[in-house]
């Protein structure tokens, strides 16, 4: 497995969505760097990008829209087998600019005091995570969502 860390902008092409054990995943899209001297053909890339920083969950979370031009660094990951894709460990976050226009999308935030849930037309689950961007847990539907914040709030399965 090869690694070294990497610095990059780019825009953020999905919405960020929750990963295993706390973590949020999201892809950038990355012009060419020489993009003046690069056909206008050149493909851009996709960077799939991970974190488990609470900071940066949080921002990712509150602060982020479809479109954004961001700066992140962090760890770039490829595995040996060149068919499994790199994946950037992010360990520090920037917005170098909004989106120009705010891109509807189809999942839907929202928050209940200090709790983000994450609405998803195509999924019946729901993510649940605290505003600081720690893991609560998925709640199996929306009429699920209160007993699994009592159940974290007890001190049960997170």
């Amino acid at each position: 497995m090869d690694t070294k860390h990497l610095t990059v902008d780019g825009y953020v092409d999905a919405l960020p969505t929750p990963g295993p054990r706390g973590t949020t995943d999201f892809e950038l899209i990355v012009r060419p760097t020489d993009a003046e001297t690069v056909s206008p053909d050149a493909p851009d890339t996709v960077v799939v990008c991970s974190t488990g920083d609470p900071r940066i969950t949080e921002l990712l979370l509150n602060g982020i829209q479809l479109g954004d031009l961001v700066r992140v660094a962090g760890i770039l990951v490829q595995p040996d087998d060149a068919a499994t894709p790199a994946r950037l460990t992010v360990d520090a976050l920037e917005i170098l600019a909004a989106a120009p226009i705010p891109v509807p999308g189809e999942l839907v935030f929202d928050r209940y005091g200090a709790y983000v849930v994450i609405f998803n037309a195509d999924r019946d689950s729901v993510p649940v995570f605290l505003a600081s961007g720690e893991w609560v847990g998925e709640a199996a539907s929306a009429e699920a969502i209160g007993p699994l914040i009592d159940a974290y709030e007890n001190g049960g399965p997170r």
